[in-house]
This record gives structure tokens, C-alpha cells and sequence, in this order.
């Protein structure tokens, strides 16, 4: 970010004449920054339950499919936040779901294949997009 005097004068071209400035740096890629946000100031609400091997799958780096996720709870929408938890009731991830709770709970351990059937419409193919998540186990 840039910070000028403020006069209606194109910025970069004030910046080109020498005028004084601040310059900003993020700390941070936009991508990691998304990741903090999702992890630590969004207020989980639900949670999605998960077997084993998609806990093994979310830990080399993959997406939550359908058919590793073997229940929901909680009252959420599409883009809301929800808790991972895995076998063992702990939690494994925090996420962004790309289905409603309801919709959610009608593709538990089916394979995506089965989304357009079960729904009625084309969904994604995964119920947490790897891009969407950040992990709370350690390896």
C-alpha cells in the first residue's frame, strides 16, 4: 500500500514527480493471510465428522471429499466456518464447507460422483476445498 498527500493528482504519477510517500509491505502472501483468517477469527458453525483415511488424506495436503466425512452437526450454510474432527472426536481442521448443513448430511460417505443425483444440481466435488482449510494437526 501507498500512502500520498492526497491531492486529485494520479498517484503514481505524483509518485514519478518525486512527491512524498509511505511505502507499506505486506508481512504476509495473501494466501497465508486468508489461512490465519480462517483458522483463528472465524467463528466455527458446525462441524463435520471424518473417518481415518480422510483424516490420512487431509494430512497429505488434500481436499475433504464426501466420502470420508461420516456425519454433520451444527446449523450452517454454504461459505459458513465448521470444525473437522476426526475418529476421535478432536479436531483436525477448520474450513470453509461448500454445502449447507443439509446438503451436507445427504452426501455423507458417498462418493462425489454422486453429488448431481443426490442434490439435484452439479456441487462441487469437494465438501472442503484444500484452499478453504487449515489444519489444526501436526504431522
Amino acid at each position: 500500500m501507498v500512502l500520498a498527500d492526497g491531492r486529485p493528482i494520479e498517484p503514481l504519477a505524483a509518485l514519478a514527480q518525486g512527491a512524498r510517500s509511505s511505502l507499506f509491505r505486506a508481512h504476509q502472501t495473501p494466501r497465508r493471510a486468508r489461512k490465519q483468517w480462517i483458522g483463528g477469527s472465524l467463528q466455527p458453525a458446525g462441524g463435520m465428522s471424518i473417518d481415518a483415511g480422510a483424516v490420512t488424506a487431509l494430512r497429505a495436503g488434500k481436499s475433504l471429499l464426501p466420502i470420508g466425512v461420516v456425519s454433520v452437526d451444527g446449523h450452517f450454510e454454504r461459505g459458513d466456518c465448521v470444525r473437522v474432527l476426526g475418529p476421535d472426536g478432536r479436531e483436525v481442521a477448520r474450513g470453509l464447507s461448500a454445502y449447507s448443513y443439509q446438503d451436507a448430511a445427504r452426501l455423507c460417505c458417498k462418493p462425489s460422483t454422486q453429488i448431481a443425483d443426490l442434490l439435484g444440481y452439479k456441487g462441487r466435488a469437494e465438501m472442503i476445498h484444500r484452499d478453504d482449510m487449515v489444519l489444526s494437526i501436526t504431522q
